[in-house]
């Protein structure tokens, strides 16, 4: 697969090509994950996904094609993920922590790492012209922090002193640098201990009605 700067125009597909569409993202994604953007080659991939060469160009004329698709694929599972009813829109203190734990709590967090954020390390370091959509992936993903920090303000749980930009980025910036260091020690304290500080440090701008227990110790909260 060469690398173009052109990139197909998605196509209306019936519901048997998107199954295929998904599956050839789902095993390129694994792929790379793996063994590398140059290091993944057609051949692995129409092995692990079942296909035909045909069928592989036709979804994906070329690697560029391939390595934004996937981009795609990863980052609307990671923010379809964030934007459920589960972390409550983070509109609460008790919302970040619920989903600091989730990680926290997940054993194989430190094994599996970031799959955006895997991903990300592995195309940056190619020529491929994809930094754009990597960056608009993380800003949507910092975005969502930050729209949950916003209306904890417009609520009065949170000073208008906070930043929620800022506040975002030190949420996110704790989360891959904690999963980055969990995976090289293997284990998960670096990421609990990147997190609970990131979220005791947005807990300085909670007021007293404030979405969390701000009077709680710390230690309490560390599930």
């Amino acid at each position: 697969m060469e690398a173009t700067v052109e990139a197909r125009l998605p196509q209306k597909l019936t519901n048997k090509g998107q199954a295929t569409r998904a599956r050839i993202l789902e095993h390129a994604a694994e792929l790379i994950y793996s063994k590398g953007v140059h290091a993944t080659n057609n051949e692995q991939l129409r092995r692990a996904a079942g296909i035909s060469g045909s069928q592989l160009n036709h979804y994906f004329p070329t690697k560029e094609s391939l390595v934004l698709a996937v981009i795609e694929w990863q980052a609307e599972r990671v923010l379809t993920f964030h934007r459920s009813e589960r972390f409550a829109n983070f509109e609460s203190l008790d919302s970040l922590r619920e989903w600091a734990g989730f990680y926290i709590a997940y054993e194989r967090s430190y094994q599996e790492g970031c799959s955006l954020g895997s991903l990300a390390s592995e195309v940056i370091k190619t020529d491929l012209d994809v930094h754009t959509e990597l960056a608009n992936a993380f800003e949507q993903w910092r975005d969502i922090f930050r729209a949950g920090l916003e209306r904890m303000q417009s609520r009065g749980r949170v000073s208008v002193e906070a930043d929620p930009t800022r506040l975002a980025h030190l949420l996110l910036s704790a989360f891959q640098g904690g999963m980055l260091l969990a995976q090289v020690a293997r284990d998960i304290t670096p990421l609990k201990d990147a997190l609970w500080v990131a979220i005791d440090y947005v807990q300085t701008f909670a007021t007293s009605t404030g979405g969390g227990s701000p009077d709680e110790p710390t230690e309490a909260r560390r599930w």
